[in-house]
């Protein structure tokens, strides 16, 4: 995977509650050394991604299904919107579809653009801090609950930057 950061912006989001949050938004090319599929017009996907955050800090990882684009890379879980879905109702169908989780509170946290080889994809990371229900691999998926450094690999290239998020959080913390 060969992956490098081109920009970085603040976007204004209104959430469900009708309330606005500032996220940071950037993009990243991934597997750069690739053919694009579709060309320089292709749309953007959008996807809601949870990072589901424990208590003790640790977060939630969950493996690609076999039969998906990178299958058996490490992600955050999520997935895409359906029509006119909000970034929460897209999360929330999501987890619930995916996990078996009903999740209590999200804050709407960063964007990554991720131009990959198969899509362009508009991540919409979320930290997620309270949920209810008993995880259920719905997919088939493998999960690690993980710190950082994080013990599994490979990572899918959108997840490295949340990473590197976590890791200048806990410095300002530290």
């Amino acid at each position: 995977m060969v992956a490098s950061n081109a920009a970085s912006t603040a976007a204004l989001i209104t959430t469900d509650d009708h309330t606005e949050t500032r996220v940071h938004t950037s993009r990243l090319m991934a597997d750069a050394q690739l053919p694009r599929e579709g060309g320089a017009d292709r749309q953007v996907v959008d996807v809601a991604v949870g990072v589901l955050i424990r208590e003790d800090g640790d977060f939630l990882l969950t493996s690609r299904p076999a039969g998906k684009v990178y299958a058996g890379y490490w992600e955050f879980p999520g997935g895409k919107f359906e029509a006119g879905e909000t970034v929460q109702q897209a999360l929330s169908r999501e987890l619930q579809e995916e996990l078996g989780i009903q999740i209590q509170h999200i804050e709407p946290w960063r964007q990554e653009l991720v131009d990959y080889p198969h899509a362009l994809v508009r991540l919409h990371f979320c930290k997620v801090l309270a949920w209810s229900g008993e995880l259920q691999m719905r997919e088939a998926q493998s999960f690690a609950w993980q710190r950082l450094p994080v013990t599994v690999a490979p990572v899918l290239p959108g997840t490295v930057p949340v990473l590197d998020w976590l890791a200048a959080e806990s410095t300002m913390t530290d």
